[in-house]
């Protein structure tokens, strides 16, 4: 569903997730993704590895919002200007995760590591257990992510400058972790 935002005027904004199945995604991994009750909802499954839920288009430079409820352990991520081989992620990762945990720092996968964490004293920004607004804007070669309207941080990397890829949903291994998503939209910059 394509639609003009009436708030952003010569920008378009892309609805991602529909509220009925998965129809723009491609899962990756054998974690669960599947929908329930207009809901995005993502679960350990049996083997207890990575999972990756990506679109199956690419956006370079946009302003990604979304709602998530981490409802068990809550070990998650939103992946963006990545590309995916089997669960084998490339790319940068705001990151989802328990209190304590960085919730909307940035994570190189199979690169650098951590880019830039959240200053300990943002940490209790994120509602565990309750539904949490994110935003991330991506324009070149500068991410910033704010969590609950509180801006968390801001970064300017070349190698981020220079992608393009895939956004994707992460469920992380280990087991025993379920999160739900909704209102996952995107505005093209």
């Amino acid at each position: 569903m394509t639609f003009i935002a009436a708030s952003m005027v010569g920008q378009k904004e892309i609805s991602l997730f529909n509220g009925k199945n998965l129809e723009g995604w491609e899962e990756y991994g054998q974690e669960k993704w599947y929908v329930e009750d207009g809901l995005l909802i993502c679960e350990s499954g049996p083997k207890e590895e990575y999972g990756y839920l990506a679109t199956e288009e690419k956006y370079k430079d946009f302003v990604l919002e979304l709602d998530f409820k981490q409802v068990s352990n809550g070990n998650s991520g939103v992946f963006f200007r990545s590309s995916l081989n089997g669960t084998k992620i490339s790319g940068w990762q705001v990151e989802v995760a328990p209190p304590g945990n960085d919730t909307g720092g940035i994570y190189e996968s199979y690169g650098r590591g951590w880019m830039k964490k959240i200053p300990e004293r943002k940490e209790d920004i994120l509602n565990m257990g309750e539904w949490n607004h994110m935003k991330i804007r991506v324009k070149g070669d500068k991410v910033t992510t704010w969590l609950n309207g509180k801006r968390m941080m801001s970064l300017s990397d070349d190698k981020i400058g220079k992608a393009n890829g895939k956004i994707a949903l992460q469920i992380h291994s280990g087991g025993g972790i379920k999160v739900m998503w909704k209102n996952i939209h995107l505005t093209m910059l």
